[in-house]
């Protein structure tokens, strides 16, 4: 490697220093060229398109929560079983509760990934929608 082959995409460089000012004049000449000089624009090419790893990680985080609610509709409906509650009443809640968490967390997931484009009403309202569906029927479900 030669040291005086100039290169493409040198970046940033300090331009040559000139004669030293006085010290007074110092501090008001690098005030005004702090303020006057243009911050360096941001290549839009040079940004790195992450949708897809963030769909990737999304759809990983709900995985692990569905397996999580799975767990926690079984523990709701034995409690339930406990409770005195007939065993296909207590199921049928434990899933609706399962279908409620599930919606929930699909939209937390989604506004997470892509806020812009998922928290759109086309997406969200749907979800809320077979959200509150799931809650009431997990209580109404539950009675004996």
């Amino acid at each position: 490697m030669a040291q005086d082959t100039p290169k493409d995409n040198a970046g940033f460089t300090l331009p040559a220093p000139a004669s030293a000012p006085p010290a007074a004049d110092a501090a008001a000449s690098a005030a005004t060229t702090a303020t006057t000089e243009a911050a360096p624009a941001f290549d839009a090419a040079a940004t790195t398109d992450t949708s897809s790893r963030d769909t990737l990680i999304g759809g990983v985080v709900l995985l692990l929560l569905f397996i999580a609610f799975f767990f926690a509709k079984n523990a709701y409906a034995n409690g339930l079983v406990a409770k005195r509650v007939p065993p296909n009443k207590a199921n049928a809640s434990g899933w609706w509760l399962f279908i409620f968490l599930a919606s929930l967390a699909t939209g937390v997931v989604l506004a997470a990934v892509n806020a812009h484009k998922f928290l759109a009403p086309l997406f969200m309202g749907p979800l809320v929608l077979v959200g509150l569906v799931a809650l009431l029927l997990t209580f109404t479900s539950s009675r004996r």
